[in-house]
């Protein structure tokens, strides 16, 4: 596994090494001892797995208790996926990274406790997996808005429509108005 770190130097873009042939391919997709080496003393406790087509965004999602870190893939079709971060004290505070994430180039993108994520779906349809260091908290789960101008994330919007989004994303919060991590 290959191991890079992105703008936001906690944020890790990892690209697996993988072996294939006419059979098909075989690749590790995690290692804890090298995850901790690179990424931190994390544990995972929770598995997800979403299905969106084109033109789907979800997030930017956090939980503002039981913050979770998530070590995210794409298993079918591609996505931009874009972590925030929301720690107060950190030197890139308010600044964001994104990455394209798919099932052709297999990479996993480590968005660590502390960070607003969120995704959308540049393919016909994507098939999203993540592991999570927390369990879903429903009752501190906050969005932020996709198209907060502050932030200025540069989605790659399909024909530059606007994205398909949930009644709870439509609500998101301005970042000026978002809770935010004070430590962690």
């Amino acid at each position: 596994m290959h191991f890079e770190k992105l703008a936001i130097s906690d944020v890790v873009l990892m690209t697996p090494q993988v072996f294939g042939d006419e059979r098909g391919f075989f690749m590790e997709t995690f290692r804890q001892s090298e995850f901790e080496a690179y990424c931190g003393a994390y544990t995972f406790v929770q598995d997800n797995h979403s299905k969106s087509i084109q033109g789907t965004l979800r997030g930017l999602h956090y939980q503002l208790e039981k913050p979770q870190g998530k070590l995210v893939r794409v298993t079918r079709g591609e996505v931009f996926d874009v972590a925030v971060d929301l720690r107060k004290s950190s030197p890139t505070f308010g600044q964001w990274v994104g990455a394209i994430l798919s099932a052709e180039n297999k990479q996993l993108l480590w968005v660590p406790p502390g960070f607003a994520h969120g995704f959308y779906v540049t393919s016909k349809e994507a098939e999203f997996q993540y592991k999570c260091t927390d369990y879903y908290h429903p009752e501190s789960e906050i969005c932020i808005r996709w198209d907060d101008p502050t932030l200025a994330i540069e989605w790659p919007l399909v024909r530059e429509s606007v994205p398909s989004v949930s009644r709870k994303d439509a609500e998101g919060l301005p970042f000026a108005a978002a809770h935010v991590y004070q430590a962690i």
